[in-house]
């Protein structure tokens, strides 16, 4: 079976968290698209390399790596995003992971608009940008990292003109992407209502 669920939205909105949830329930594969930038990233700070040359060397061996969820990682990874060839070079390993057998989750910036426009769920989670940056803040923290919440909050409205406002894929929700708001929702309620839109399409794909 074939079944892929696209799921995008901007930073620290829940998305990961609820796609990985939903891989877990349904038996699907889950790729976070955006470990693919992360690992261009380092591979750019490691090496010295083009953006271009450092996106064609990642493997999925590189996506299991420590040291990709770092701030300085975050930030570079948002700004070789951006950049048409980087973009083109890893388009190819996400599609081929959404056609996989046995249904594939796949959470980015570009899954339902650019990726997989005809995925069979398509969904777009959202919060607002103070309430993200509170969590992203958090994450820091929690993990041991110096944090300040006016710089998070910048750095996030920062990525987020960067991811709306390239000219290659920008971010924003496809046309038929059903939209899920986590400002005011805990992680039960969010989930609940992703799996809601993933059970009526997965019924209605079975008649």
């Amino acid at each position: 079976m074939q079944f892929s669920v696209a799921i995008d939205g901007p930073a620290a909105a829940g998305k990961g968290t609820i796609s990985k949830a939903l891989a877990a329930r349904f038996g699907f594969a889950h790729l976070d698209t955006g470990l693919l930038y992360r690992a261009s990233a380092r591979k750019v700070l490691e090496t010295g390399w083009s953006p271009q040359v450092a996106a064609e060397a990642v493997t999925a061996d590189d996506l299991a790596r420590d040291g990709l969820r770092t701030q300085a990682v975050a930030e570079l990874a948002s700004q070789v995003a951006t950049i048409p060839e980087v973009r083109a070079a890893l388009v190819a390993f996400q599609r081929s992971f959404a056609r996989r057998d046995g249904g594939a989750v796949l959470d980015g910036r570009d899954i339902g608009t650019v990726i997989c426009p005809t995925a069979q769920v398509k969904l777009y989670v959202t919060a607002s940008a103070d309430v993200r940056a509170r969590r992203r803040y958090d994450e820091l923290r929690e993990s041991g990292q110096a944090a300040d919440f006016d710089g998070v909050l910048d750095e996030v409205l920062k990525r987020d003109a960067r991811d709306m406002g390239r000219a290659d894929a920008p971010m924003r929700a496809a046309e038929d992407a059903v939209v899920i708001d986590t400002t005011d929702m805990d992680i039960a309620a969010a989930l609940a209502a992703a799996v809601s839109v993933v059970e009526e399409k997965m019924e209605g794909t079975a008649t």
